[in-house]
């Protein structure tokens, strides 16, 4: 008799799990929303996701050779890059790294001839770099010499990496490839490394929920000194940040 009502229970508690996967089956599923929607902005907020390629690490005494950038508004993206003659010779372990050579740069326009056009670019959009200290160092100390500062806000994706998994210990870019699948191009070639942000940037804000990734956007967005404000003496690595991050 027991044994009886024993099977009775099994078949009807087995009918209950299958009916609450039947009915989760059924429910329609929602579209995740675009990256750009579930940031912590505006649909038409601009984000330009850029990289430099330069000569060295010192913004003041080393040059640029190639920038690339990733622009998205209003669920468009555009993707532009130049290399850039430096004026100086490239050391040979930088040619190594990035496979830009002196004979690569010879006929391209020095930095004065392109910001112009990377001012355009960047202009009302939110400036997203890896290790931001360096890019943002680099492009405003060539925008210093030509007489305009960037005023671009400025987010770093090596602090937004380290807000948001405070229990990982790396945060360079070969890092989060391999943690988050990212699909890469040509590493240490400025489109490419810029399009790895914006990949990060749609992992990121369509795989966390929105109430984890806006605070942590929020939170470290910063706009650079305004003309006339007290003026903090840089050091190297307040231009350069960590050069492992990279």
């Amino acid at each position: 008799m027991w044994l009886t009502e024993l099977i009775k229970r099994k078949r009807l508690i087995a009918h209950r799990i299958s009916s609450v996967h039947a009915n989760q089956a059924a429910r329609p599923r929602t579209r995740e929303p675009a990256a750009w929607q579930n940031a912590a902005m505006t649909q038409s907020e601009k984000l330009v996701f850029l990289d430099l390629e330069t000569t060295g690490t010192n913004a003041a005494a080393d040059r640029i050779t190639e920038i690339g950038l990733v622009a998205v508004e209003g669920g468009q993206v555009s993707r532009w890059s130049t290399l850039v003659n430096p004026e100086m010779p490239i050391p040979s372990f930088i040619q190594r790294l990035t496979g830009i050579s002196d004979r690569m740069v010879s006929t391209a326009p020095p930095i004065d001839a392109v910001l112009d056009t990377v001012r355009s670019r960047l202009e009302g959009g939110l400036f997203i770099a890896h290790n931001a200290r360096f890019d943002f160092g680099f492009l405003n100390h060539a925008c210093l010499r030509a007489g305009q500062a960037l005023q671009n806000e400025v987010l770093c994706t090596v602090r937004l990496s380290r807000r948001l998994f405070p229990g990982e210990r790396r945060h360079n870019l070969d890092t989060l490839i391999l943690r988050h699948q990212l699909q890469t191009g040509e590493r240490h070639r400025a489109l490419a490394d810029a399009d790895l942000l914006w990949q990060l940037w749609n992992k990121l804000s369509s795989e966390l929920a929105p109430e984890v990734f806006q605070p942590a956007v929020q939170a470290l967005r910063q706009r650079p000194g305004l003309p006339g404000a007290k003026k903090k003496r840089l050091r190297p690595m307040d231009l350069t940040g960590a050069a492992g991050e990279r």
